[in-house]
């Protein structure tokens, strides 16, 4: 895994905890608008760094593989915990 890659997933990881520990918050606090927000702008830059990360090293769920004429393909590649091409 090339240090791109390593620094996207990273990204992409922080971002999906972001997201978790937000809903969960608002799950007992639903009329926080500031936290809706954050919500919002975290769930959308998560949306866009997986988008990023499958248009450089191939998709990370079945969600970024619809629409690819080579759909199940990305099973082939390296797993992010396998590394990859270096």
């Amino acid at each position: 895994m090339n240090c791109e890659q390593n620094k996207l997933l990273q990204e992409i990881n922080i971002l999906c905890f972001t997201v978790v520990e937000l809903t969960l918050f608002l799950d007992t606090h639903p009329d926080n608008q500031e936290a809706m927000r954050h919500f919002d702008y975290y769930n959308r830059l998560k949306k866009e760094k997986y988008e990023e990360y499958g248009n450089l090293f191939g998709p990370l769920n079945l969600n970024q593989a619809k629409g690819r004429n080579k759909e199940f393909q990305w099973t082939m590649q390296p797993w992010p915990w396998e590394g990859g091409n270096e």
